[in-house]
């Protein structure tokens, strides 16, 4: 464990550096952008890592039933704030401290999770950013509209248990009707799931997918994506991930912009801060990701219009 050192005969005891801990269900390489992106974050506001800030990154590696354990030890080192990098850390996070100050870099629904009271006026020792779950899916399917004009039926793949995805669906459902879209869901609650989603989508006759927000997705991005190309079946996805490994296209929130702005917090908090008086802060950008050899495997013509609006494309 890093510290400080000890001060020389006479002369006062040097203060103690600030801790933060880091804590992510994903491993590090998995989440290597967003990790980047925190530590510039704190680079940008002067605070240099392990000369005025100790941070100490903790990983599951994938592995959710590690995190009570990974909770556990973030909560021995007595740290003055604790990162979470995701909504099931989070929710581990505020069953094992009501007092030490805990910053979201990302929740599709903080309130109605009941991390914070609003994002307005917290409360509690929850902050951070929301990344907007519930309004991202209907602008991913107008988006998929755009592509595929001709797009009557697709099909929502999503864990129903993850926070933040049942007011998705509900939202998608309203909007689909607008469009003239009819949906079907399917469950992926379990890596074993992936495979029979997909297949469940080109048996009910969807022309495309649309990806719900979960851990899984980020883990499995590779699996997600080959099963899209696979079936023929077009997919938007919530993280740039799966596009990168083949997938068709990504619109949502920047990962990167939030976890920099975590950074921001973690800052305010250690200047003297309380974490129930800073407001949740809405996304500010939002990434288009186009994979156009995706794009000609699945017999697509991407509109002009949408490319001119990429973010990234990969061809």
């Amino acid at each position: 464990m890093l510290g400080s050192a000890p001060a020389a005969p006479g002369q006062p005891a040097p203060a103690a550096l600030p801790r933060v801990v880091f804590i992510a269900a994903a491993s590090a390489g998995t989440i290597a952008g967003r990790v980047d992106a925190f530590r510039a974050g704190l680079k940008g506001l002067g605070h240099v890592e392990g000369s005025t800030i100790l941070v100490d990154y903790l990983f599951a590696g994938e592995k959710l039933d590690l995190i009570p354990a990974l909770v556990a030890d973030a909560m021995r080192r007595k740290p003055d704030v604790i990162v979470s990098a995701g909504p099931s850390i989070t929710r581990a996070l505020r069953a094992a401290t009501g007092t030490v100050p805990i910053v979201m870099a990302f929740d599709p629904d903080p309130v109605g999770a009941g991390f914070v009271a609003s994002l307005a006026q917290p409360g509690g020792n929850v902050t951070g950013l929301s990344s907007v779950g519930a309004q991202m899916g209907s602008k991913q399917l107008e988006l998929l509209k755009q592509v595929m004009p001709r797009l009557r039926r697709a099909t929502v793949i999503g864990n129903s248990g993850e926070p933040g995805n049942a007011p998705a669906s509900q939202t998608l459902a309203r909007d689909a009707k607008r469009l003239g879209v009819e949906l079907t869901f399917a469950d992926v609650r379990s890596p074993a799931d992936i495979e029979p989603a997909f297949a469940t989508a080109l048996q009910s006759g969807s022309q495309a997918v649309l990806v719900l927000s979960s851990p899984m997705v980020t883990f499995h991005a590779a699996r997600f994506a080959e099963q899209s190309l696979r079936q023929r079946l077009p997919a938007v996805f919530p993280y740039p991930d799966a596009v990168e490994a083949g997938g068709l296209m990504h619109y949502g929130v920047s990962m990167a912009d939030l976890f920099r702005r975590a950074a921001g917090y973690v800052d305010r908090i250690l200047r003297g801060a309380k974490p129930g008086e800073l407001p949740v802060e809405q996304p500010s950008r939002f990434d288009l990701v186009l994979n156009l050899k995706a794009a000609q495997r699945l017999g697509i013509a991407v509109p002009a219009d949408v490319l001119a609006r990429a973010d990234r494309i990969i061809d």
